[in-house]
């Protein structure tokens, strides 16, 4: 997380548009548009940021329909924009995430197609710095 804001905040520095959300509440923002049907102005806000970071994806259970709003955002990006994902989900256990191992699939196709992996190992940062262990 620290990470993915530092590059939304170098990004917004150099002009370019950032949107940040939690995989959770992006979902429910998407949820709520659709059910006041505006689902596509909603997309169309998203879509005028050139780089897009989700923030803790799959730390809450995705349904069904979330899953697919969640799914028609990235499947957007996709060749357009540049997205960040935070996770502690291998790749291998995005279809639990998603509930719909073909949707997973598609996702992590897209992710990697273009994508860059980091993965940090060791203690956490909130974690070593944590004033209850002080």
């Amino acid at each position: 997380t620290h990470l993915a804001i530092a590059l939304g905040r170098a990004a917004c520095r150099a002009g370019i548009p950032v949107r940040f959300f939690t995989a959770s509440s992006l979902v429910m923002r998407l949820r709520r548009a659709k059910q006041d049907n505006r689902l596509d102005k909603e997309l169309a806000a998203i879509a005028k940021a050139r780089l897009l970071i989700i923030d803790e994806l799959g730390y809450i259970p995705i349904d069904e329909e979330g899953s697919r709003l969640l799914f028609q955002v990235i499947s957007d990006s996709y060749e357009t924009r540049s997205v960040v994902y935070t996770t502690n989900i291998e790749f291998s256990g995005w279809a639990r995430v998603f509930g719909d191992p073909n949707m997973a699939a598609a996702v992590v196709d897209r992710t990697v197609h273009h994508g860059r992996l980091i993965r940090f190992k060791g203690e956490s940062y909130r974690s070593r710095n944590a004033l209850m262990t002080k």
